[in-house]
């Protein structure tokens, strides 16, 4: 099949190749001149598990919009709706609320919309994008044209591991008002993987995406909570979630469910943060998803306390290890332990940042310090620390060392 990509960032490129893999023909169009550079020296400046090895071998060109409307039977837009910096979960909650930014996926929309009647050319339009539900039909459906076929597949995937999530899905989120539309995705996927495809509106559809999200939150912030129990109590959080493993039916499964750090990334705190936008424009009598975040930052502060407590007691400096939003990638995106330093910050206390993905080229000053893990990177799981120093681990990652104090949190 001819497949088309309208955005080749983080999201679409690896997903793209995973595409042609499975033997399409692809090209693609980006406004980020620095994507064909991407394509054309096989490297990514992203940490993204087996993408590199794609991109070696890869035949997709970028190209113009009109040259990706040519090519194309299906046309993919994962074209982001992003929210302002201070709704990404890196600093305090605001008390404002807002729905994400639509302008940038409309502006493609819209284009594509003008290139196919220019051309004469009916596809079958799929659009990625997170967006909150009844959006497609106030925001998009008025820009297209009788040769659109509108689909609403949003994935479930996270970045580091895109092409596998995309490969090897829970199952695929296929919100379709077209027949026509909904069996060319089909029949596109049936050559990808054999998960079970869930049919349903595109409004449906927009929902299950941001509340699967928004889900996994909740699970985050409930293990962290044991893990808060678990600390004041002198109880292990681990030997807790064990015990809930068990409940493989009511509890459902055992991702998501070690304390460690605060949600992160792209997308999970964005899209609570859109979705106590809309309770409040819905006027609901509890908005749920502030809940959820609100936990997210209480719980980062009782680490400010218990990171400020060592501090005052020792009087060393404070080494942060781990930046990024989670283990194993180099994105920084919402990231729970940046949140943590910028409340730090607010105490007066300021932290050395260090992460091997991030910039491996920094290295954390090596002399007695308060060591704070804030991201369970395998690199810190058997670091060499130096002696006298305090190793603050929520995740229970950390191996013990003579002559180093290691506090982890949660766990005996």
């Amino acid at each position: 099949m001819k497949v088309g990509f309208v955005g080749l960032g983080k999201l679409g490129l690896p997903v793209a190749l995973s595409i042609e893999n499975k033997g399409h023909e692809v090209v693609g169009t980006d406004v980020d001149p620095n994507v064909a550079l991407y394509v054309e020296r096989k490297s990514i400046p992203y940490r993204e598990e087996g993408t590199p090895e794609l991109l070696l071998n890869t035949k997709i060109k970028v190209v113009p919009l009109k040259d990706t409307i040519a090519h194309s039977e299906v046309v993919f837009c994962p074209v982001q709706t992003p929210h302002l910096p201070k709704y990404e979960g890196v600093t305090r909650l605001p008390d404002e609320r807002v729905d994400f930014d639509y302008t940038a996926l409309k502006t493609a929309i819209n284009q594509i919309a003008q290139e196919t009647s220019k051309q004469n050319k009916d596809i079958v339009l799929v659009i990625i994008s997170t967006v909150l539900p009844g959006t497609v039909d106030r925001e998009i459906k008025p820009l297209l044209n009788k040769h659109i076929k509108l689909s609403y597949n949003p994935f479930f995937i996270a970045m580091g591991t895109t092409r596998k999530d995309f490969e090897e899905p829970e199952f695929v989120l296929l919100g379709c008002d077209d027949e026509e539309a909904t069996q060319k995705i089909k029949s596109l996927y049936k050559t990808i993987h054999d998960r079970p495809i869930y049919e349903t509106s595109i409004a449906h559809a927009e929902a299950i995406k941001v509340l699967y999200n928004t889900y996994i939150s909740g699970k985050i912030s409930f293990a962290n909570t044991i893990g808060m129990v678990a600390e004041e109590m002198g109880l292990d959080a681990d030997e807790i979630v064990e015990g809930l493993f068990l409940a493989n039916e009511r509890l459902i499964s055992t991702k998501y469910m070690r304390a460690g750090m605060g949600d992160g990334g792209g997308c999970h705190p964005r899209d609570n943060i859109a979705l106590s936008w809309l309770s409040r424009k819905l006027k609901l009598p509890f908005d749920w998803f502030e809940n959820i975040m609100m936990q997210r930052e209480k719980h980062t502060e009782w680490l400010a306390d218990k990171l400020e407590a060592w501090v005052n007691e020792t009087r060393l400096p404070v080494v942060m290890c781990g930046t990024a939003f989670k283990r194993g990638t180099n994105l920084e995106i919402g990231s729970p332990a940046i949140l943590l330093t910028n409340i730090l910050k607010e105490r007066g206390i300021e932290c050395q940042m260090y992460d091997p993905h991030v910039r491996p080229d920094v290295q954390p000053i090596f002399k007695p310090s308060v060591f704070f893990i804030g991201v369970n990177h395998e690199n810190f799981e058997a670091m060499i620390f130096p002696e006298g120093s305090v190793v603050i681990d929520p995740w229970g990652i950390v191996k013990e060392q003579a002559n180093v104090q290691l506090v982890r949190i949660g766990r005996k």
